[in-house]
């Protein structure tokens, strides 16, 4: 009876063991999506932000001008 009773309590270990693997296979797979799904979100935040900065410097640059030609136009006058 005592072997069987540590058998049995050895298929209760197994048991919660496999659980507790599965358990963490499911979490590694959803981190596995989640960090992908990250990665891709800072990609198009990187890309974003490259476009916004393009068009801060073509308004800089648009603003710049139209004071340096009414520095002109005032010179002019």
């Amino acid at each position: 009876m005592s072997q069987e009773h540590g058998q049995a309590a050895i298929e209760a270990d197994l048991q919660r063991l496999e659980v507790r693997i599965n358990e963490l296979l499911s979490l590694v797979q959803q981190l596995t999506e989640e960090n992908r799904a990250l990665r891709h979100r800072q990609e198009h935040l990187a890309s974003e932000r490259a476009a916004l900065l393009q068009k801060n410097e073509q308004a800089r640059a648009g603003v710049e001008a139209m004071i340096s030609r009414l520095r002109m136009l005032e010179n002019g006058i």
